[in-house]
C-alpha cells in the first residue's frame, strides 16, 4: 500500500463499540478494522469504551466471559493509542459550525487538527450527528 493509499481511521467510540459488540454497524465496523492502515484511538475513545464496557460488567448484561473477550480487544484491537487533543481554533470554529455535544466536537476537532499532518486521515463514527459534521468537513469516507 503506497502512501497514496494509506488509510489513517480515527475511531470514536461509536464505531469501536461497534467492533467489539454486535449491532446493526458491526459488519461495517469489523470491516474498517480489518482493513490495512493505521487506526487511531484517543484516550477520550478508550475512556468512553471502557466506560460502556464496565456499565455493561457492572449491570451484568452480558457473560462475563463476553466481557472479558471484548476488553481483550479493546487492549489488542488494530487501534494505536493516540495522545491527541485538538486545537483551540478548530474547537471554536467547528462548535460554530455544528450543533455537537461535548465530546463529539473534541473527537471531530481532534481528527481535524491530526488531519493537517495526516490529510489521508477521516472518523469512522456511527453517531448520526457527527457523522453529519464530518461529512460536512470532508472526513467520512465509504467502503468500496
Amino acid at each position: 500500500m503506497g502512501r497514496d493509499e494509506l488509510q489513517v481511521v480515527y475511531w470514536d467510540a461509536s464505531g469501536t463499540l461497534s467492533a467489539l459488540f454486535k449491532d446493526r454497524h458491526s459488519d461495517e465496523a469489523q470491516r474498517w478494522a480489518h482493513r490495512e492502515g493505521i487506526h487511531l484511538m484517543s484516550t477520550l475513545a478508550y475512556a468512553e469504551t471502557y466506560a460502556v464496557i464496565a456499565r455493561i460488567q457492572r449491570e451484568r448484561l452480558l457473560a462475563d466471559v463476553l466481557v472479558k473477550a471484548a476488553l481483550e480487544v479493546l487492549e489488542e484491537g488494530p487501534w494505536r493509542r493516540l495522545n491527541a487533543w485538538p486545537e483551540w481554533e478548530i474547537i471554536q470554529l467547528l462548535a460554530a459550525r455544528w450543533p455537537l455535544r461535548g465530546a463529539d466536537l473534541w473527537h471531530l476537532a481532534t481528527a481535524k487538527s491530526l488531519q493537517k499532518q495526516l490529510p489521508e486521515l477521516f472518523l469512522l463514527t456511527f453517531d448520526i450527528r457527527l457523522q453529519g459534521a464530518a461529512r460536512g468537513e470532508g472526513m467520512l469516507k465509504q467502503l468500496p
